[in-house]
């Protein structure tokens, strides 16, 4: 377990929810004064309020990522209220339908590119500014598997392929300044928002489950122990990448073409 010291400030967009606000709270569990900064102020406050219910500081901050103004303001008020950011997880963004392009619009579209793309962006900017002055700091990006395969989600695939293309950008343009930035790719993951799908009929859990080598979701839980690792000075050589936690999504469906993945092997009960 990777634990933060006593000075570490880790600064959360999209924290009212989901993968957020999973690292949020593992953030807190593990020592960290967390910063909770959503466009849903009184969700952030939600998830504010549970860290320091379990022990932890933590302030909530209304925050909307397609605002550079906004942005700059609310980190500059979070360095006021809890100190210098030492951490930064960029989770702010939205989802959208599969749609053919002659099919979306371009209004959903331009909404996607605004704050899954442009607001990481922004975000990390107003933040790795900042730790490269301090000369220290660690920036983790939430991308998706989706920026690493086709699917058709165009705005949504895009904007996550340019978040790991510019989380290995600002790597090399602040590495000299000791930040580190590294994105996080997460799989199909059990968020709030993916359950409401699966419950409505939406989505199928079984392709989604059978399309991974492990044969299961991902939990945000999961997500938050990747992202709070490469937060952690315990990768203080790791910068520039960007980490699957898939459940073996990328590596299965090319199996599909040979009949699929194996069975189980021996007694699932032994």
């Amino acid at each position: 377990m990777t634990a933060f010291g006593a000075d570490a400030v880790v600064l959360l967009t999209g924290g009212a929810s989901g993968i957020g606000a999973a690292c949020a709270l593992l953030a807190g569990e593990r020592g960290a004064a967390v910063a909770v900064a959503d466009i849903d102020r009184d969700g952030a406050e939600a998830v504010a309020g549970e860290i320091r219910r379990r022990g932890g500081k933590a302030a909530a901050f209304a925050m909307d990522v397609r605002s550079e103004a906004d942005v700059e303001a609310t980190v500059a008020e979070v360095e006021t209220v809890l100190g210098p950011v030492t951490g930064c997880v960029a989770s702010a963004g939205i989802l959208q339908t599969p749609l053919p392009p002659e099919e979306l619009p371009i209004s959903v579209y331009d909404d996607v590119i605004a704050v899954d793309q442009r607001g990481v962006y922004v975000t990390c900017v107003a933040v790795g500014r900042r730790m490269a002055v301090r000369g220290a700091g660690s920036i983790v990006t939430i991308a998706s598997i989706a920026g690493m395969r086709s699917m058709p989600l165009h705005p949504y695939s895009q904007a996550k392929a340019a978040v790991i293309s510019m989380s290995e950008s600002l790597a090399a343009e602040w590495g000299r300044s000791g930040v580190r930035v590294n994105a996080v790719c997460p799989g199909y993951t059990l968020t709030p928002a993916l359950a409401a799908a699966i419950d409505s009929g939406k989505r199928d859990p079984t392709l989604l489950q059978d399309n991974a080598a492990l044969g299961r979701l991902v939990t945000p839980e999961e997500i938050a122990e990747g992202v709070l690792f490469l937060l952690s000075d315990a990768a203080r050589a790791i910068t520039g990448i960007s980490l699957p936690v898939d459940a073996g999504w990328l590596v299965a469906p090319s199996w599909h073409t040979y009949g699929g993945l194996r069975p189980r092997r021996g007694n699932a009960d032994a």
